[in-house]
């Protein structure tokens, strides 16, 4: 399928965004990059899903026509992370200041393997990172794990480690901490950082309920950040 193609698919659909995922975006830049420029003289804005290990070049290429990427930052080791991906932690952290310089809307998940990277000290490295070096204001999504594939000698993410990741989060400054993959209330709806009020609510990954009044909390006014994908 062609660029032109993809994105005339979009428009049919009424479609505001395009993802780029499943696999790796990095691994098809060109294709990515030819689509996303495509997709924006249509309007349609483009997301990268991506384990953000970018060269700053590729990043500055095509930053014009990105609006926001969701990145993997699946530790805070690396050794770990050279165990398991084959990647350095430096290149990944290096990546995520690289979308912040650049402007683009940045939002961070992390896959809580018990055993691996659910530490209280990781989890603490991490959120004091995201806050430090990328800003209070970064979303960030803590996921359990499941078993399967090439990684079953682990058992499932308890609710209560994503609990404390979520607290460790909150504690370090950052304004917008989120789980994922758990059935547990509450856990996907954004908290105004002025007044503490819901003012995003989400149940099975869908929106059912909105507070917010352009970018502003209807309740006090405070400006929540994002950006609007469509979604």
């Amino acid at each position: 399928m062609s660029p032109q193609d993809i994105v005339r698919n979009a428009v049919q659909s009424k479609s505001a965004s395009i993802a780029y995922t499943y696999t790796e975006p990095t691994v098809f830049f060109e294709y990515a990059y030819d689509t996303a420029v495509v997709a924006k003289k249509a309007g349609i804005k483009n997301v990268f899903v991506t384990n953000g290990y970018t060269t700053t070049e590729a990043l500055e290429a095509i930053a014009p026509y990105l609006d926001a990427v969701n990145v993997d930052l699946k530790g805070f080791s690396d050794r770990a992370y050279r165990e398991v991906t084959g990647a350095s932690l430096d290149g990944v952290l290096e990546c995520l200041k690289d979308y912040r310089r650049l402007g683009i809307w940045l939002e961070i998940t992390t896959l809580v393997i018990p055993g691996h990277n659910d530490s209280r000290d990781e989890l603490h490295r991490i959120a004091s990172f995201i806050s430090g070096d990328l800003g209070a204001e970064v979303p960030w999504h803590i996921s359990a794990f499941y078993p399967t594939y090439k990684m079953q000698d682990r058992p499932p993410t308890p609710l209560a480690t994503l609990q404390m990741a979520r607290d460790i989060g909150r504690q370090a400054g950052l304004h917008y901490v989120y789980l994922g993959n758990v059935n547990d209330p509450e856990s996907g709806d954004t908290i105004c950082p002025g007044c503490g009020k819901a003012v995003i609510r989400r149940r099975s990954l869908q929106c059912i309920e909105s507070a917010i009044i352009g970018q502003n909390c209807k309740y006090c006014s405070y400006k929540i950040a994002g950006v609007d994908l469509g979604i």
